[in-house]
């Protein structure tokens, strides 16, 4: 059964707090560092944040996770989105596509949002 970061009974188990840690190393650090080296249109933590939720949850975040996400997001969901950061880390070229991807869900949502029921 999946839980959100503080679990049923308040803490987080040892697995889940070794990946929102390396969640947070590779977003808050390792990402924005490779920032300049490689030329990338963002820079800032929460765009990191932002471009591994949406492509790991397939859909703008916030339609499916409650702020702050760590605390919110399942072991499934804070896991598929370690593994899309662990992915650009590796394969930088990513980035650029998964940020365009992410930016074009999000429009798409709010033009459906402004067009109201059907």
């Amino acid at each position: 059964m999946d839980r959100n970061l503080f679990g049923e009974a308040g803490a987080p188990d040892a697995a889940r707090q070794r990946a929102a840690a390396r969640w947070l190393e590779l977003t808050r650090a390792v990402l924005p560092g490779m920032a300049r080296e490689h030329r990338w249109p963002i820079h800032l933590d929460h765009c990191f944040m932002r471009v591994c939720l949406d492509a790991a949850l397939g859909a703008p975040w916030t339609a499916t996770v409650r702020r702050p996400a760590l605390r919110h997001m399942t072991d499934a969901q804070l896991a598929a989105a370690l593994a899309v950061a662990e992915e650009v880390a590796a394969r930088p070229e990513r980035l650029p596509a998964l940020n365009a991807a992410s930016i074009d869900g999000r429009r798409a949502a709010r033009e459906r949002d402004d067009r109201g029921p059907a």
